[in-house]
């Protein structure tokens, strides 16, 4: 039993670990895999020492197999595979009106309370989901990040045909553009950083670099004069904003999935002249986590391809330092379990 616990100013160690008893409703999971977020990366640069217990284990984009059911839990058996959906409502508040998936006592598992990048993990049994047996358990823990696309494209109401702009080409827009293109919408990636750009082309998406290329003229040109009838916003920087009213059609929808931490400028008067529409889209419902996985396991999806490294809990520090220096990069997973084998769909080098 191993634990990679985050002890502040970008700093990780890895120490033996207990292992907790079992409350009631829990299961305990022999973790295979746990992808690092931009959250981790967030909580790594000392931005949320305020919400994380230090010193903690994080992380929560987990697949593995259960090791262990606790009393209380019908429905599942040791030695199934499965994706954590990592959220705990807390009381709910009136002003929730019933969405307990971003209430006001929402509690982050893996930021909030401890996560995901150790040996064995408990957790809740209401926050698993069932993996197939053809899904490989590394890209189990790609489900995560994928059920956020997910959420994103179903609240934006994105329909075969139509098409969507997506401003910012890191993980979460990569996947909201491959899970738009699923859809049946025409896709238009827009990037700054040309190996992104370069990913994105190969997997036979649209491109635009904005920094290059005017944006507006280049999504009036992938759509023939209409504009775009969903933006997704992922960037999180101002240009992103500025650039998201402009780009969309008459009655478009906007949605915000970028966590911006300040107030940005927005261009109030395109909302009113074109009548757009502004959606936030934050986390992912279960429905959003089966819609991953099946999307997943019908390997429609050139996940493999969004994998950059995979480094076992030891190398947790040079990994976390690859993606500060690397911006090029996508997904980074941890291996949580030693005595398991590389799956063989990784990529090589990985």
């Amino acid at each position: 039993m191993k634990a990679l616990y985050y002890t502040g100013n970008q700093s990780f160690e890895v120490r033996p670990g207990d292992l907790l008893p079992l409350q009631p409703g829990e299961v305990r999971l022999k973790v295979a895999y746990c992808g690092i977020c931009g959250t981790d990366v967030h909580i790594y640069h000392g931005k949320m020492d305020q919400r994380v217990k230090i010193p903690q284990v994080i992380g929560h984009e987990v697949a593995g197999e259960i090791a262990e059911v606790g009393e209380g839990v019908d429905g599942w058996r040791p030695g199934e595979r499965v994706a954590v959906r990592p959220l705990q409502p807390g009381p709910e508040d009136a002003s929730d009106n019933g969405q307990r998936h971003i209430g006001k006592n929402l509690k982050f598992i893996g930021i909030d309370t401890p996560g995901g990048m150790q040996t064995y993990w408990n957790v809740p049994a209401y926050t698993l989901h069932r993996l197939p047996e053809e899904l490989p358990l590394h890209l189990g823990a790609l489900i995560e990040p994928l059920a956020v696309a997910c959420h994103d494209v179903r609240l934006a109401g994105l329909k075969a045909g139509e098409k969507a702009v997506v401003i910012g080409g890191g993980p979460i827009g990569m996947l909201i553009a491959l899970v738009a293109r699923q859809k049946g919408a025409g896709v238009l990636v827009s990037e700054v950083n040309e190996n992104r750009l370069e990913l994105a082309e190969s997997l036979g998406l649209a491109v635009v670099n904005p920094k290059e290329s005017d944006l507006t003229a280049a999504v009036e040109r992938f759509t023939e004069g209409t504009m775009a009838d969903v933006v997704f916003e992922v960037s999180g920087v101002a240009a992103g904003v500025a650039a998201m009213t402009q780009v969309a059609r008459a009655r478009g929808r906007i949605v915000m999935v970028a966590i911006h931490p300040e107030p940005r400028p927005v261009d109030l008067f395109r909302f009113f002249w074109r009548e757009l529409q502004l959606i936030g889209a934050r986390v992912y419902e279960p429905e959003d986590f089966e819609e991953a996985i099946r999307l997943a396991a019908g390997d429609t999806l050139p996940l493999d391809r969004l994998i950059t490294e995979i480094a076992p809990l030891e190398r947790a520090g040079s990994l976390f330092e690859a993606i500060d220096h690397n911006p090029a990069g996508m997904k980074y997973l941890l291996r949580c379990d030693q005595d398991r084998p590389t799956e063989s769909r990784v990529l090589a080098g990985s």
